[in-house]
């Protein structure tokens, strides 16, 4: 596990989300979700891993995407899967409210 995250390069810390009222894998299937994440690489929005589907992992692995970073009002922590490290980005906005 790093001390610092290698995959800032080219993260987008307010990407567009795709589905910004919710995780587009539950929304399409009727799921749900406890909380949500927000790939900053292509705006995906997907359910954390306490939910029960744990799309936002599932993203990760499927797409290789690095990061992510809460989509809960208010919050403003990032993850990085490869580097598996929780950290704060200096400037970066809170998340925006959902639906």
């Amino acid at each position: 596990m790093s001390t610092q995250c290698t995959h800032l390069a080219g993260a987008d810390p307010a990407p567009i989300p795709k589905t910004p009222q919710g995780c587009e894998e539950c929304l399409a299937t009727g799921g749900r979700w406890l909380h949500l994440r927000l790939c900053l690489a292509c705006g995906h929005v997907g359910c954390c891993d306490q939910s029960p589907n744990r799309h936002a992992t599932g993203h990760f692995h499927s797409t290789t995407h690095p990061l992510i970073r809460s989509y809960e009002p208010g919050e403003d922590w990032w993850w990085c899967y490869p580097d598996e490290l929780f950290f704060d980005v200096e400037g970066a906005v809170p998340a925006p409210s959902h639906p």
